[in-house]
This record gives C-alpha cells, structure tokens and sequence, in this order.
C-alpha cells in the first residue's frame, strides 16, 4: 500500500469512527430526573402527579402534570422530555413538581 492511499484509508477510518459516534450520542436519551436528585427533592418532583405529597403542597391537584406545564419541552405524546429545571435530564410527561405553571391555550 503506498503511502497516499494509507493516509486516505485512515482519514476514511477516523472519519467513519467519528460519525458512529455522533450517531450513538444521540441515540441515547438524557436520563430520568431521579426524585432523590436534591433539585428534585427541593422541588417536591414526583415521576407521578399521584403520588404528590397534597399536605405539602395544598394547592396541588391531579390534573396538574410536567406534560402539560409551560416548563415542559417535550411533545405532546411523549412519555417524558426536557424541563429547564433539570438540565441535561428528563422528567415524566405525568410527572409533576411545585413550579407547576399551567401551559397557556
């Protein structure tokens, strides 16, 4: 093999390892917010508008969700998708915390 089809054999390996690993990245999804998480706990986030603590949050009712707050970022139908106030993480779309804010329409 001479030496410019060597270097042109390696640009194509390096290139092709480059895009497998763009695609894997972005294949995975960002990670469930953990109610444990200190953000989530001071929060009072739960993965389940249900399980919310009402003696705590008074003002809380089960129609009140992540997937239907103006916070929320996911579509419509997905199960879960960004907050901004968990960055880099997913929140349940049946999730719920108290930033609840009713999404306007």
């Amino acid at each position: 093999m001479n030496n410019t089809t060597r270097r042109v054999f390696f640009m194509q390996v390096a290139a092709g390892t480059s895009v497998l690993a763009a695609t894997q990245a972005m294949a995975q999804a960002p990670a469930m917010v953990d109610a444990k998480d200190p953000t989530a706990a001071a929060l009072g986030y739960v993965a389940d508008t249900t399980k919310a603590d009402t003696k705590k949050y008074a003002k809380h009712t089960n129609e009140q969700m992540c997937g239907n707050c103006q916070l929320y970022a996911g579509k419509p139908k997905e199960a879960a998708g960004a907050c901004p106030l968990f960055a880099g993480k997913q929140v349940a779309a049946k999730g719920w915390c108290n930033s609840y804010v009713k999404k306007a329409g």
